[in-house]
């Protein structure tokens, strides 16, 4: 079911995180302290919202290098195997991803984020302070607009240049978080 993100209040800290990567290095949000900002990403390999966008968002965050990126997945693995770490991997080759991809096997991280859907994008400063979180650009799956990641891109720009980011954030789209029922 697609569903839209939250719209977390700007301002809003990072949350801690302490995640695997699909090597099993953990990554925190420590390592991103003092840096230029962070951008977060809920993703997974199955839903066609993120299959839409995956390629060009590559080409994106390669475009900003030196803006750190994590992608997480929240999503229950046993429910959904395609999202299983082992497909993960194969989604970070077809894609180009060259940012990890981290696996929140409790689904706390991404209840402490406000994760609503994949793709779900939370930018923060060099403060980690949340400053966008919204939609990638103006295209979903089927309506036909090129994907160009153009808001996400003006975000990034804005807090590289220690600016804020664009108004009015729109809410990203996609399919809900497989919450696991236990």
């Amino acid at each position: 079911m697609a569903l839209e993100s939250l719209m977390v209040p700007l301002g809003t800290p990072a949350p801690d995180f302490a995640l695997p990567d699909l090597d099993g290095q953990v990554h925190t949000r420590a390592d991103y302290a003092g840096g230029t900002g962070l951008l977060v990403v809920f993703a997974c390999n199955h839903c066609p919202y993120v299959k839409h966008i995956e390629s060009r968002l590559g080409a994106v965050t390669g475009a900003f290098a030196t803006l750190p990126t994590v992608a997480i997945c929240t999503n229950d693995a046993d429910a959904y195997p395609a999202d299983r770490p082992e497909e993960l991997r194969g989604q970070v080759h077809r894609a180009g991803w060259t940012f990890p991809y981290l696996v929140d096997r409790s689904q706390a991280v991404g209840r402490a984020f406000r994760a609503a859907c994949t793709p779900d994008f939370f930018l923060y400063d060099a403060r980690l302070e949340l400053v966008y979180r919204g939609a990638f650009d103006d295209s979903t799956p089927g309506n036909g607009k090129p994907v160009t990641g153009a808001a996400l891109s003006a975000a990034i720009e804005a807090v590289l240049a220690g600016e804020p980011a664009p108004e009015p954030q729109r809410p990203s789209m996609g399919c809900s978080i497989k919450w696991r029922h236990d």
